[in-house]
């Protein structure tokens, strides 16, 4: 087929390697414009659109393709298929109707549950146990389109991004299966109950709630992995990567050991891996010995 890819993270990238694989023709890769980014803060292209142009196809960066020029220069392409996953910005009605087949998307949960932006992290905010991937039929409402095919997985005390990159393969598999024989794959409309929203997850949201049963701050470790919920003490943000639920207990926020276990609203925290601004991933007794969090400290 020929196929527009429509993509921006490391998440996306996945599928375009595998539509390549599979021998389809990729005319186009649209993909968010370059940020900058790093310590010189130089522009730098998304991962779809460095791979797009390692794999020599043309890339397209519009701020929006509202406009009439952006989408005749999308029609122009004669696309059978738009291929979009995590790309980042709103596909308005001319673009979804462009392509012969329309457009399908990679989304990054079991729908109806978790529409929206950030579907993995609020799965596993949210206590749930499995999770998984649709190869949704887009359309105007967001995130409401058909679906064709769908994966799951258990959740199983993975982090945000072990289960990024596992849905992420797992995507790329299924829209080649689709691609392969669209017939064979009705749109199916998603359940009118059990819808939940993914909002965006926000930055405040990220710092450690120890106020919350220990299972919920365990769960925001996981969630926020990368780049890592963060308590702060004596000024320096302290970011936790992994941590174990303990059977301990005290006043929320306080270090109850010589091991960095924090109570939380019931039970408690501790540490497995953590990590200082600027420094590597280490374990809670290289952090102490070069950074000082006695029993008894409170910290937020």
């Amino acid at each position: 087929m020929r196929i527009i890819f429509m993509g921006t993270p490391d998440f996306a990238v996945p599928a375009l390697d595998a539509l390549v694989e599979a021998g389809h023709d990729v005319v186009a890769a649209y993909s968010q414009p370059p940020r900058r980014a790093g310590r010189g803060k130089a522009l730098r292209p998304s991962p779809v659109h460095q791979r797009a142009d390692a794999l020599g196809i043309p890339v397209f960066t519009p701020v929006s393709l509202r406009d009439a020029d952006a989408q005749a220069g999308f029609a122009a392409h004669q696309a059978d298929v738009a291929v979009v996953a995590a790309y980042g910005l709103l596909l308005p009605a001319p673009v979804l109707a462009a392509p012969r087949l329309g457009c399908l998307n990679i989304h990054a949960s079991l729908l109806p549950r978790w529409r929206g932006a950030a579907p993995i992290q609020r799965a596993i905010l949210a206590g749930d146990t499995e999770t998984g991937v649709g190869i949704m039929q887009m359309e105007a409402g967001l995130d409401t389109g058909p679906v064709r095919l769908e994966g799951r997985t258990p959740i199983d005390g993975k982090t945000a991004g072990e289960l990024t990159d596992e849905l992420a393969r797992m995507g790329a598999a299924l829209m080649v299966e689709v691609l392969a024989d669209p017939d064979a794959h009705p749109a199916l409309a998603q359940a009118e109950d059990g819808v939940t929203h993914a909002a965006k997850i926000r930055k405040e949201e990220t710092r450690l709630d120890f106020s919350q049963p220990a299972e919920a701050v365990e769960r925001q470790v996981r969630a926020f992995n990368p780049p890592g919920a963060f308590f702060e003490h004596d000024g320096e943000r302290i970011r936790i990567l992994e941590a174990d639920v303990a059977a301990q207990s005290g006043e929320p926020g306080t270090v109850l050991d010589d091991a960095l276990t924090i109570a939380c609203g019931t039970g408690a925290i501790r540490p497995v891996s953590v990590q200082r601004a600027g420094r590597g991933v280490m374990t809670p007794d290289a952090l102490l010995r070069g950074f000082a969090i006695p029993k008894g400290a409170r910290i937020a």
